[in-house]
């Protein structure tokens, strides 16, 4: 602790002192709510509803609502909220991070801040590490909430939307960061509003907040289509431009960098593709895939545009030559190029969504969390969530004993070592929890005590429900538990008869790990409430971190102690050098994910301006206006390329941009170049401007006011939809090679903003032109429905749901102590309840 601290206590003591006085008061109601009848307590919802609906805050009706809180799960579940677990629920309410240890009881310090916020009716998530978790926090503190007149929901894996928008409208809805995070990307690509199962996220306790928030951090969710878009229409599109002669069957636009059929061309396309009608509106992905090939072969230049790499297409930038790795042009076009170029063409995007934890939960309008081990990160939290982290004492002092590493000069030596100590452990009947990193490890571990015949169970995080009715039987006497780090997180182990005496659960941490956090996770199995617990991590210096992290000071310096194979060091020197190591580590993985995380402030920043336009047009909004811009915009915009005040023929022009508006919107013959010449820009602009608004009546007239506005949300959602894929898509191969500018001694951050940002700008200036062009092409008889741009969509957790969920034994439990069920004769113990 720094001088200040020494002088001033910790920021957390600080913080806790502030918050007592408010704990006293809480405690003052104990007897003027012991002393309520069942419905007087549950009459308290109610009165605290009115209190808000007539402008109270929460902080001034929470003394009386923990206060209820407090007596109703006493009489409900018989628990009575202690001193530091109101502090805790305090901490939570004010949207912090509150650090309580194991076995503090943090399932029901959530309760006391969740019926606080879930009074205003906008809801309440409480996040969870797994399924089994959710079901059962919600399962055991449900009952205080529906005995106080709240409602409660819990979202896991195999729900349908009835189901899922059932549990969001609950006041409080339990649930897994994984499937919180896939609805909000689902609810943003439904194609009606009713879809929708999320309501605004209000407030959000996220349990296990380092696990979630930290260590799942550099995982994106990820929603995927059904399959992919062919490449072999690129071909054929390819080698029907590659047919057709400049100037007979399409001029070249370079005002607006476009390439146009001629109606001969148009007689072309239609025997080539077998078509009726080209200019019908059924037939634009095919005008869409003609238009880009006839750009790639006749606009793009290769080794001005772009160069062929190692079979592949690069972007050259157009102002400094250099090559743009990663970089792919929007809409099409790069699929267009590669086809014409004979290199293999790359699938359009698969992936519909996508949202990295990090921006998932600063969305809530008030988040906080809890967990044994958040201090480390602190500085993280910080930053990155603007979350204080506040360090609650324990309810009684902790009793257990941690005691220096032991440091092995190899891995073989110290896992001898280790399963000594087990065995020794074992044979006084005193429980062990041994940590390892791996599963690989934790086998060879199991490997190691089978030869030496001590009975022992191995978890690996792979069955949650059984994971945590095997960790939970881990303090009793005679256990033996091998479990990787995260194995049965958020259980709690109590200790069996007799153990106390035996000197409490033994924890063997084999290897220290990356970060210094996971470590006290392990140590904080043991010593819960004040019971007694040991703690001893052994090192060798084969071990990846040290191997990797350790400095080579260190590594001399055991050298010179002369250690044996078999020998081993207890010093604080190497253990203060190990947890260097350790801060070094975690240091770079912080600037990994602070990395990332400003990559992926540039696609959430896209992301919330289409997520928005989407719900306004699922919310019915009358786009009108919105298309009466785009449409002005456009010729506009138009008239301006083509008419710059510098043309050598004027005429010449004057022509290109007709073809170019009677590609989008004007009727072929409806304006010459004669009519036009003799008007001034902003003339020229107000009469196409003109005939555009009288197509559009006539269209509104053609069908009902109600039926236009419709038509309008669904092209322009169908068109936001296409286009946004696909710039996801675009979005993630910049990223994959933009690190290669830092060779060029450009900020990769840097570059990614300013490229992402033109992508964006270009895929909304598509967005809008094929929304008018699809409008006014748009037919009574024709008239499109909402579709959704994927029917299948799968995510990039689903294969892992598959293996978490909890397999339930149908048959009855064997006892320990049972016959065998092999027909051995023999204790289930003694004979097949020994294979781990």
């Amino acid at each position: 602790m720094g001088l200040f601290g020494k002088i001033f206590g910790t920021y957390s003591e600080r913080e806790v002192k502030r918050i007592i006085p408010i704990v006293n008061q809480i405690e003052k109601l104990d007897d003027i709510m012991k002393n309520l009848s069942d419905d007087e307590l549950k009459a308290k919802t109610a009165e605290f509803k009115q209190k808000l609906e007539n402008g109270a805050t929460l902080d001034d009706v929470l003394i009386e609502a923990f206060a209820v809180v407090r007596e109703a799960s006493f009489r409900v579940l018989g628990k009575k909220h202690f001193r530091e677990q109101l502090i805790g629920g305090i901490v939570l309410h004010q949207g912090r991070i509150s650090e309580m240890k194991t076995g503090e009881g943090k399932t029901l310090v959530a309760t006391l801040p969740c019926y606080l916020n879930a009074l205003t009716g906008k809801g309440v998530h409480v996040v969870t590490v797994n399924d089994y978790l959710a079901t059962r926090d919600m399962a055991e503190m449900g009952q205080i909430y529906g005995f106080l007149g709240l409602t409660t929901g819990v979202i896991v894996h195999d729900l349908n939307q009835q189901q899922r928008q059932d549990a969001y409208n609950a006041d409080i809805t339990y649930g897994t960061n994984n499937e919180f995070g896939f609805d909000y990307l689902r609810d943003n690509m439904v194609i009606y509003k009713e879809e929708r199962v999320q309501r605004k996220l209000n407030f959000c306790i996220v349990d296990e907040v380092d696990s979630i928030l930290i260590d799942e951090a550099r995982t994106p969710l990820i929603i995927s289509g059904e399959g992919e878009k062919s490449t072999e229409f690129y071909k054929v599109a390819d080698n029907f431009a590659k047919m057709l002669k400049k100037e007979d069957d399409f001029t070249i636009d370079e005002k607006t960098n476009s390439a146009i059929l001629t109606d001969q061309g148009v007689d072309k396309a239609e025997k080539y593709f077998h078509l009726e009608n080209y200019a019908d509106p059924s037939n634009m992905e095919i005008q869409h895939h003609v238009a880009q090939a006839l750009k790639g072969n006749y606009l793009m230049k290769r080794d001005k545009d772009y160069m062929v790499k190692a079979d592949e297409v690069i972007i050259v930038d157009e102002f400094t030559g250099r090559l743009m790795e990663g970089r792919r042009y929007s809409d099409g076009l790069h699929q267009a190029i590669e086809a014409k170029e004979g290199v293999k063409v790359q699938k359009e995007s698969k992936t519909l969504a996508t949202i990295t934890f990090q921006n998932y939960f600063r969305i809530y309008d008030k988040l906080s969390g809890m967990t044994g081990t958040a201090l480390t990160e602190e500085n993280e939290f910080r930053d990155i969530y603007g979350l204080d982290v506040v360090v609650v004492p324990t309810h009684k002092p902790i009793a257990r004993k941690d005691v220096p590493d032991l440091i092995y000069k190899t891995e073989k030596s110290k896992f001898n070592a280790v399963v000594d100590d087990i065995a020794e452990t074992h044979a006084k009947g005193q429980p062990v929890l041994v940590g390892t990193v791996s599963i690989e490890k934790s086998e060879l571990l199991s490997d190691l005590l089978k030869k030496k015949r001590v009975a022992h169970q191995v978890l690996n995080a792979k069955y949650h429900e059984q994971e945590a009715e095997i960790i939970s039987h881990a303090g009793e006497k005679g256990m033996v538990t091998i479990a990787t780090n995260m194995a049965g997180r958020g259980t709690d182990i109590q200790l069996g008869d007799g153990v106390v005496e035996l000197g409490g659960l033994k924890i063997i941490g084999t290897e220290r790990h990356e970060s210094r956090r996971i470590d006290n996770q392990l140590r904080g199995r043991a010593g819960r409430q004040g019971d007694p617990g040991f703690s001893r991590f052994y090192v060798s210096l084969e071990d990846d971190l040290m191997r990797i992290f350790g400095s080579d000071k260190l590594k001399s310096m055991v050298d010179k102690l002369g250690l044996g194979d078999d020998e081993a060091i207890e010093s604080k020197m190497v253990s203060s050098a190990i947890e260097n190591a350790q801060k070094k580590v975690e240091g770079n993985n912080f600037d990994i994910r602070k990395s990332l995380l400003q990559y992926d402030d540039v696609m959430n920043q896209q992301r919330e301006i289409i997520y928005k336009q989407r719900s306004e047009v699922l919310e019915g909004e009358d786009l009108k206006d919105q298309i009466q811009d785009m449409i002005k915009e456009m010729i506009y915009t138009s008239v301006d390329a083509h008419l710059s005040g510098l043309e050598d023929d004027f005429e010449a022009d004057l022509g290109r941009l007709i073809q170019y508006l009677e590609d989008i919107y004007l009727p072929k013959g409806s304006v010459t170049v004669d009519e036009l010449k003799v008007l001034s820009n902003d003339e020229i602009k107000e009469k196409l401007h003109g005939i555009a608004s009288d197509i559009y009546k006539g269209k509104e007239e053609a069908f009902s006011n109600e039926q236009m506005r419709e038509i309008e949300r669904v092209i322009l959602l169908r068109m936001v939809d296409t286009k946004w894929m696909d710039h996801i898509d675009n979005m993630e191969h910049l990223k994959q090679g933009i690190g290669l500018r830092a060779y060029r001694q450009q900020d990769p951050v840097q570059a990614y903003q300013m490229e992402g940002s033109d992508m964006f700008d270009e895929m909304i200036s598509n967005i809008k032109l094929d929304t008018i062009k699809y409008l006014f092409h748009v037919q009574l008889e024709m008239a499109p429905a909402r579709e959704r741009v994927n029917k299948e969509v799968t995510t990039n957790y689903d294969s892992e749901q598959v293996v978490k969920k909890p397999v339930r034994r149908k048959e009855k439990k064997i006892g320990r102590n049972d016959l065998c069920p092999c027909g051995s004769g023999k204790k289930y113990k003694d004979c097949c309840g020994r294979k781990a």
